[in-house]
């Protein structure tokens, strides 16, 4: 976890091919009028005219572009919603794998466009299942954005070729101090984050990822989340994670180019330039016991108080803090790059509750997402340091574990989901 890593980015057809909006997805904006601008792939400055002047896209349900040099889903302003899948491949056929990664893309730029798959819900034929679930009928886009990784398992030998073409910074995590992690939800050959502000949004498209994928990926973990707890866009109110506490003060700025390109945009000239590196961490909170903690210990834990989010002797939320004056425990100066040779990911994790765990109390907590440009100088350094001194550990326990190498960007209608990696 990271400062705090309890709590601490484009349209369907993107920039320079975006054809006029369909009439469902018009309709869907409730008269709102036309777009006037949509934020390059990693941008947030989406606006819509309604008839009160310009809204932000944050608040239209607009779409997100889907084509840029980099995924979107990373540096995009971050939505509400979350519903996140780990895939198994259980084909053996390298061309079937690339043309589900091909139908998959397809998908993606209606869905995100907020068109249906395929020939849409219904008016096919009716001996034949329709190409879309339709649940998503008549909702806005929501800002839907589909995120797709590859995980170590994909470049295994004797499997699909790619063993001397997986990149030397996908590593396998260590185990960490005090992990207790769960083999059924740990892992997988392929991923998609689907983020938007309308859950029902984001399920309806993984589900169609995972019917177009029948036969060929069966789903090996998935991951619903709510409540942001992280946010890439300045100025904005800070959100709070589970524990009450503000989440994600110092992240990276979605619009902070410098910062994304040091530490969130893999370099060089294979096929993973301006891609990145996923981590992502479930996370169990102890709920019950938290809640009895006193005011001054979970303070004095996080190192920032609960109200304003202000570090240990400091006024304001975004003051610089003074680690020094902190515990050695506690888990902003645990987290700090200055605590970690420089060490910085980009945080986009989400609350979680699933029920209870038959013993009375919440299976509750966050589901981490850290992307950055190397794992072995981002979220593995960060994660020793918390791993072996965090007071936070008391009331926390990652139970889940998983680490994809994200590709870059799908350029136009021509590209697809990892073309780079199989050319």
């Amino acid at each position: 976890m990271t400062e705090t890593e309890i709590g601490t980015e484009g349209e369907g057809e993107g920039a320079g091919h975006s054809p006029a909006p369909s009439r469902r997805a018009l309709l869907g904006w409730g008269g709102a009028g036309l777009a006037l601008g949509a934020v390059a792939a990693g941008g947030t400055a989406a606006a819509v005219r309604s008839g009160e002047g310009t809204e932000p896209a944050s608040d239209s349900g607009a779409a997100v572009p889907f084509h840029g040099a980099h995924q979107a889903g990373i540096a995009t302003a971050v939505q509400d919603r979350l519903h996140f899948a780990s895939f198994d491949v259980t084909t053996e056929d390298r061309a079937e794998l690339i043309a589900l990664l091909e139908e998959w893309t397809r998908a993606a730029e209606r869905m995100t466009a907020g068109r249906t798959v395929g020939e849409g819900a219904y008016g096919g034929p009716a001996q034949a299942p329709p190409d879309d679930t339709g649940e998503a009928l008549g909702l806005r886009p929501s800002r839907l954005t589909l995120t797709l990784g590859f995980g170590p398992s994909l470049f295994a030998r004797d499997r699909f070729g790619l063993d001397e073409r997986r990149p030397e910074a996908l590593v396998d995590l260590p185990k960490f101090p005090g992990d207790n992690l769960d083999a059924a939800r740990s892992g997988g050959d392929l991923c998609v984050q689907a983020c938007a502000d309308d859950p029902q949004v984001a399920v309806h498209a993984i589900r169609n990822l995972a019917r177009i994928g029948m036969g060929r990926t069966a789903i090996r973990w998935s991951q619903l989340g709510f409540g942001k707890t992280s946010s890439t866009t300045p100025g904005t109110q800070t959100p709070r994670n589970m524990m009450g506490f503000k989440d994600g003060t110092r992240n990276i700025s979605g619009t902070d180019d410098a910062a994304l390109k040091k530490h969130v945009w893999a370099g060089g000239t294979d096929w993973m330039a301006g891609g990145s590196y996923l981590v992502a961490r479930r996370i169990r909170m102890h709920i019950e016991t938290w809640d009895r903690a006193p005011l001054q210990e979970q303070e004095d834990i996080f190192g920032r108080d609960k109200g304003e989010g202000a570090p240990v002797g400091k006024a304001k939320e975004r003051d610089e803090p003074f680690l020094k004056a902190m515990l050695p425990t506690a888990h902003v100066r645990l987290a700090h790059p200055d605590s970690n040779n420089g060490a910085t990911i980009l945080r986009r994790g989400y609350s979680f509750t699933d029920g209870t765990d038959g013993l009375g109390r919440l299976d509750a907590g966050l589901f981490f997402l850290a992307y950055q440009r190397d794992v072995r100088t981002g979220f593995i350094p960060v994660q020793r340091s918390l791993g072996a001194s965090d007071a936070l550990n008391e009331y926390i326990q990652h139970v889940g574990s998983a680490v994809f190498a994200v590709p870059p960007g799908v350029r136009d209608t021509d590209d697809w989901w990892g073309r780079a990696l199989f050319s």
